[in-house]
């Protein structure tokens, strides 16, 4: 079905830059990005898929049920994403809330073209009927001019951001959330806000890159499907299966980094200590336990790190790390299902949570706070969280980023409201300037 070759890379970072900048010209591109952060479960640096052979659209009716028809019929490599609103396919939930992107609900899709690169090694996997392109295509990407070939945008575009949600109504909002903890109908709930543009045309490349350059995260992404956009630097796993071992890696706690190294480890130390970032991740911990507990073997579901601070170029970040194991007789697009929406992004008691978020955001999250990755043809994936992240509608010139926060019974509205700020400060940059 496919044709492998693997090739030796002089200068990985260069040739990086080439092939991203020659995939744009498909219509189908999922780009993964690890930026060299050495992780433990790291299958690749860098990930390209192109050009759809098939594919699969969809909304939340019924949604997972059509992935797993795709993906066991298809037995191959599947790139695409799942919308946070595929919470409605899980529960007896709905997605009622304003929504400027008009992105599908699911959208996956089977690559022709597909680039892993590991260290210095190449491997590239095409399907057989276009094999015969590969050298040509390689000749192309390596003669890429990485320096002139993003035009800058022009000056008179100026991207004016607007707040869905302002601040006082943000507090007022954060305080309905507290009343909701108070009364018991919830531990902690992520609430979110978005950021947006009308009317404005952006650049997606040169976005792209300038917020990875910015944030160099483990998780970066730039995926566009013909007129939609997303530009993600997230920092969070959501969930990965190598052979019968699950691993998820929820973030929860954020601190802002120092560029004086001693205020900076000071920083880092408070958060690893701050009462209330570590109860926040405790509880997203019970509830990915109690999740993965539904297709694991008994006695399997473990902690592996609990409350660990890693360090990025825009903040320190406290990840903790659950694992399972599962029977071959569990189908991949299951384990998902039963842990869709992540609790990083929802909240505990999962469903109560969703409920009530989804009163009280003023727009629809679609991609926002859903999750980017693939199937590879032995059954096993690998899924991040999209946070950090810029997503863009071409075609009604509609840019968004949203932010949000963990709001539990210690949060203070103004402390949380600062957070959003620390967490927009990247998108915000590139996209303003």
């Amino acid at each position: 079905m496919r044709s492998h070759k693997s090739l030796h890379i002089s200068n990985p970072e260069s040739f990086k830059n080439q092939l991203l900048l020659w995939s744009q010209k498909f219509d189908e591109i999922v780009w993964l990005d690890s930026n060299n952060h050495k992780q433990k479960y790291a299958s690749y640096d860098a990930v390209l898929a192109v050009d759809a052979f098939t594919s699969i659209q969809t909304d939340s009716y019924d949604a997972f049920e059509q992935l797993k028809i795709y993906q066991s019929t298809t037995k191959d490599w599947l790139f695409g994403y799942l919308s946070y609103d595929l919470k409605n396919d899980v529960e007896a939930l709905s997605s009622k809330n304003f929504d400027g992107l008009h992105f599908p609900e699911l959208c996956f899709f089977q690559p022709k073209k597909l680039f892993f690169l590991k260290g210095n090694t190449l491997e590239t996997h095409y399907l057989n009927f276009v094999s015969d392109e590969l050298e040509d295509d390689l000749k192309h990407i390596e003669s890429t001019v990485t320096s002139s070939a993003v035009e800058k945008s022009s000056e008179d575009n100026k991207i004016k951001i607007k707040l869905r949600v302002h601040k006082d109504e943000y507090f007022k909002k954060v305080n309905t959330v507290l009343n909701h903890i108070q009364r018991g109908d919830i531990y902690e709930a992520n609430f979110c806000q978005e950021f947006f543009a009308e009317n404005t045309s952006i650049n997606p490349i040169e976005i792209y890159r300038n917020l990875n350059q910015i944030s160099k995260p483990p998780f970066a992404t730039f995926l566009r499907l013909y007129d939609k956009y997303l530009l993600s630097a997230s920092p969070e796993r959501y969930i990965k299966k190598d052979g019968h071992k699950i691993t998820s890696q929820p973030i929860k706690g954020t601190a802002k980094r120092s560029l004086d190294s001693d205020e900076d480890n000071q920083l880092k130390k408070e958060l690893s200590e701050d009462v209330k970032e570590r109860a926040e991740n405790v509880m997203i911990v019970d509830l990915v336990r109690n999740d993965l507990s539904k297709t694991a073997t008994k006695g399997s579901v473990k902690v592996e790190e609990l409350c660990k601070v890693y360090s990025f170029d825009q903040v320190h970040q406290m990840i903790s790390t659950i694992s399972s194991k599962i029977e071959d007789s569990i189908h991949p697009v299951d384990v998902i299902k039963t842990t869709f929406p992540m609790g990083s992004m929802t909240g505990a008691p999962k469903i109560s949570a969703m409920k009530i978020i989804e009163q009280l955001e003023e727009t629809k999250r679609g991609l926002y706070s859903g999750s980017v990755g693939y199937f590879t043809p032995d059954n096993d994936f690998d899924f991040n969280v999209v946070i950090r992240s810029i997503l863009y509608n071409e075609s009604e010139k509609f840019v968004s980023y949203s932010v949000g926060g963990a709001i539990t019974a210690m949060s203070d509205p103004l402390k949380e409201y600062e957070e959003c700020w620390l967490k927009a400060k990247a998108m915000r940059q590139v996209l303003e300037g």
